[in-house]
């Protein structure tokens, strides 16, 4: 088997995640999730408004466009708490 198959084949195993310990509904404390998109300005607005279409967020939940980590990226992010459900 070559590398890259062999590559391929590894990066579909899911990893073992540690057991979750189960809580009642009155103990239930979301965590914060942090969405972030880096990329050409074009890239990320596409990226925002397509994700509004399909529900997953506002374009208004979004940051505003920051200076991304390379020359001509941009960055926005998306704060939101597991277990708010998306908008309607």
């Amino acid at each position: 088997m070559s590398n890259a198959v062999m590559f391929l084949a590894d990066g579909l195993q899911q990893p073992e995640l540690p057991a979750v310990q189960e809580t009642s509904s009155s103990e239930f404390q979301p965590d914060r999730l942090q969405v972030l998109l880096i990329g050409s300005r074009q890239g990320v607005t596409s990226t925002i408004h397509t994700l509004h279409v399909l529900g997953f967020a506002e374009v208004g939940q979004w940051s505003p466009l920051l200076p991304g980590p390379q020359p001509g990226t941009v960055v926005s992010i998306l704060t939101r708490r597991l277990g708010t459900p998306p908008p309607a």
